[in-house]
């Protein structure tokens, strides 16, 4: 809803004052659908020579991503320190029975608790991997968590392609403006015996292909490739809280300590309080008794 609002203002305050000051929308408009097919399918072209079809498809999901802001909420950062405490008191007491979880994640009846994190496949590979690694004696919690980081980087790394596809375009749209600009330089050039009104009309028109390609890129793919990048990066913290829980864990800290070490590193404006964190666990132990 905010990248709407934030749409709305853009437009009305770019066209707007360009109307106060007795700008004619007339010739924007009358120029506007065959600069936009000259720009938009340029750069439409070159992203499609420069992208393969899954990160096309990632940057379409992540345009609309953009606008829906980080998938996980304060609830989900919740859930996820209940799933861990309650696979590491199983992992404590019945490495066995951590198994049957671990190897069929799908039918835990563990993570069948927390639908919305059993839904992502990386979280479950991630948990399920790094305890499954304890159970082969690979153990050295600074060994897990070097692994940890670099396959938490490579996935980051991989999420950013969309932003980086973005960006690309908004990189371009400028000179693209310029060589719609130019076309209509030529266009112009080409109809020097025409009166003076109507030349007028012609230059205008061709720079419109110079606002237009610097409009989109600073006005709204960039942005959109910068709200990605933030909601991207924010939803990283998700998977940062799996790593410093497991870690703990690696540690031989009690299992609160461990839950308590993952919501300390969650950030401030998803964080559960304490008590709110107790009070969930206090229910999993009372349901488990």
């Amino acid at each position: 809803m905010i990248g709407v609002i934030g749409i709305v203002i853009i437009f009305v305050m770019v066209f707007g004052g360009y109307t106060l000051a007795g700008g004619k929308m007339s010739i924007i408009l009358h120029s506007l659908p065959f600069e936009m097919i000259m720009i938009g399918g340029a750069a439409l072209g070159a992203f499609v020579l420069s992208n393969d079809f899954a990160s096309i498809k990632a940057t379409m999901g992540g345009v609309v991503r953009s606008f829906k802001g980080p998938k996980w909420k304060h609830g989900d950062y919740r859930d996820m320190l209940c799933l861990l405490f309650e696979l590491i008191r199983v992992a404590r007491s019945s490495p066995v029975a951590l198994e049957l979880h671990i190897e069929a994640p799908q039918d835990s009846s563990i993570f069948g608790k927390y639908p919305q994190i059993q839904k992502d496949k990386e979280a479950v590979a991630l948990i399920c991997d790094t305890l499954r690694s304890g159970t082969m004696n690979y153990d050295d919690p600074h060994q897990v968590e070097e692994v940890l980081e670099k396959r938490m980087e490579a996935t980051q790394h991989h999420n950013q392609h969309a932003t980086h596809a973005l960006q690309s375009i908004a990189d371009g749209l400028p000179a693209l403006g310029i060589v719609a600009a130019v076309l209509g330089v030529i266009k112009t050039m080409g109809a020097i015996d025409q009166p003076p009104e109507i030349l007028g009309k012609m230059i205008g028109g061709a720079l419109v292909g110079t606002f237009l390609g610097v409009f989109l890129a600073y006005g709204l793919v960039g942005p959109i490739a910068a709200r990605l990048k933030t909601v991207l990066e924010d939803d990283a913290h998700f998977y940062n809280l799996i790593r410093e829980v497991l870690v703990a864990n690696l540690h031989a800290h009690a299992p609160n300590i461990c839950i308590e070490v993952g919501r300390q590193n969650i950030p401030g404006h998803a964080r559960p309080d304490f008590n709110e964190v107790e009070e969930a666990l206090k229910t999993l132990k009372q349901d488990a008794a």
